[in-house]
Order: structure tokens, then sequence, then C-alpha cells
């Protein structure tokens, strides 16, 4: 069944199925943010039976210590990780140890290509990649970011953008957007419409620059206004599968789903280290609904601040 299947008479889904990845000298908090923000999502806040997602853990082994120096126990190893991506929902990729990952191109680099070829084969699932920090660059190096917009911890912007643009080179694809953003969200999963412009909730790349472009001071571009006063939203954009509670009539085509870009796989990238909590509510919001995710950030005491939606298959 898909991940945005409701089930009859009012009975929740099934919880989401998050696996963290763990590499050995992993950020504490680029695993913890995401977790905690998952581990309190629910359905309904008043019923705790009604919790919309389980996160696992793997690594190299069964413990896995951070670059703080605090030891984790994982659920299994990445060989076993790999067998069971077919059940995974959110894939995670945490940052930390990013030199020593990308000279030995050891795991999880073979988890993040793995996951995205079940999307790929398998279109009718949801899927979604999120990393957090320094992760994306392990994303930029598989060249899974090829055509898309994506971000990374700002003391890494640059190296990000050589790590993309040489994994353009050597794939012959286009190169990956590095964009200055809370979080970048790419390929969202509704029904686009005929008319593009019917839709609030993506941001084409050349919009969010002519957006970025009169936040700095500088002349509109003269196809910044959108048809009949019409615009998307930059910041506030979260709309997803699930919270658009969708009907009997499927709002989105498996068809259309398998020709966009990597079948349809949503890439969410984030900033640096506490913005993972913020793609994570992204994520509960759209998957879950609005409230849930509020619900979420108040529990955390976290003010939410909101990233960056474009169309993936505009870039």
């Amino acid at each position: 069944m898909s991940a945005i299947s409701e089930e009859p008479d009012g009975v929740q889904p099934e919880p989401l199925k998050v696996l963290i990845a763990l590499q050995d000298g992993f950020d504490l908090c680029d695993m913890a943010g995401p977790m905690e923000v998952f581990t309190w999502a629910q359905h309904n806040p008043k019923d705790e039976e009604t919790k919309a997602f389980r996160v696992v853990l793997c690594g190299d082994s069964q413990t896995v210590t951070s670059q703080q120096g605090v030891t984790v126990s994982t659920h299994f190893n990445y060989a076993d990780a790999l067998k069971r991506l077919s059940e995974i929902d959110i894939l995670t990729i945490v940052g930390g140890s990013s030199e020593k990952v990308l000279k030995s191109k050891g795991q999880p680099m073979n988890l993040i290509k793995a996951f995205t070829e079940q999307q790929k084969k398998n279109p009718a699932r949801e899927r979604t990649l999120l990393s957090v920090c320094t992760g994306s660059l392990f994303l930029g190096d598989t060249g899974i970011l090829s055509g898309l917009s994506a971000t990374t911890h700002p003391d890494f912007m640059t190296k990000f953008e050589i790590i993309c643009s040489n994994a353009a080179q050597r794939d012959m694809a286009d190169r990956c957007d590095a964009v200055d953003a809370r979080y970048v969200v790419n390929n969202l999963r509704f029904e686009l419409g005929e008319n593009e412009d019917e839709n609030p909730y993506i941001l084409s790349k050349q919009e969010y620059r002519q957006k970025r472009r009169q936040s700095q001071g500088g002349p509109p571009s003269p196809t910044a206004e959108r048809p009949n006063g019409a615009g998307r939203r930059l910041s506030s954009a979260r709309k997803g599968s699930i919270s658009l509670k969708m009907s009997n009539s499927r709002r989105e085509s498996v068809l259309k789903r398998a020709n966009l870009r990597l079948g349809g796989l949503r890439v969410l990238t984030t900033s640096g280290v506490i913005s993972g909590i913020d793609g994570a509510l992204y994520l509960v919001g759209a998957l879950v609904s609005d409230d849930a995710a509020e619900e979420v950030a108040r529990k955390m005491c976290h003010k939410w601040t909101k990233g960056v939606v474009v169309d993936g298959t505009d870039v």
C-alpha cells in the first residue's frame, strides 16, 4: 500500500518508517533533531497510539560513536539496511566525517544510491531522501542532486558546489543549483494541474532568484509578477500528499510520478545542524498534517524556520 493511502473507517495508517544512517563520527544533533521530530509526531495529539513515524538506526556495526564522543546503538547494520530498503519511506543522511566518507566512497553512499533506485523501480510508493548539514555532500557526490536545487552547511557551500560540479561532469549531467536556504525541497508529490500557475505551493528556480534579488535591494525582474496577480509561496510552502486529505479520487498519477526526476523521489536537503529539525517538521506537515507539525514544534519549544520549495521537474 502506498504511504499516501488512507485507511477505511477512520483507522489511522501504519507509521511511516524512517531509517537514519549513521557513519562513524556522525554529528549527534544531525541525528537527534529529526529523530525527536519524528518521534513526537502523531495523527491525533491526544492519542499516543496514533504515532505517525517509526524511527530505526543503521550503521557499520551494532554501535556507532558520534563526533561528540557519544556512542549510539543501531537496530541493524548497513548490509541488513540494504535488504530492507523496500520497507523504508524516509531515508535520513546525517553529516559528520564527511572527508572520510567522500574519500573512501563508503557507506552511506551505496545506501543512498540503492534507496534512489528503489523509488525509480517502484514509483507507486512515496519516498523521501532527507539530508542534514554536510550529509548533502554525500548526495552530491553520488550525482543524485544533478538537475535539482539543494543546500548544505554555509561553511561547506563552496565545497558542496565543487563536489556537485565534478559529479555533473563525471556523469555528463545537469549541475545542481546550490541554494542558501534553511532547507530546500524538490519534487513535491501532488497533482500539479494542467495550469502550473494554479498551484501556489511550488516555487521555480527563476522565481526564487527573482525574490532573492528583490530582497537584496536589486531591481525586480520583468517577469517577477505572475499572471493575474497570482504568486507562489516561498517560505511557507509545505504541502504534500497526505496533508491534502485526498478522497477516493487520486490526485496524482503513478505514470506521471514515474516520469519525474528520480521516479518522483522527494529530495530534501537542510542547512546546518539544527535546520534538520525544520526539514523534519516540513515532512510532518507534508505527510501527516500542518497541525501535527505545529504541535511537534510547540512541544519542542522550537520556532519553525521555513525553507524553500522548488518544482523538481522545473530544474
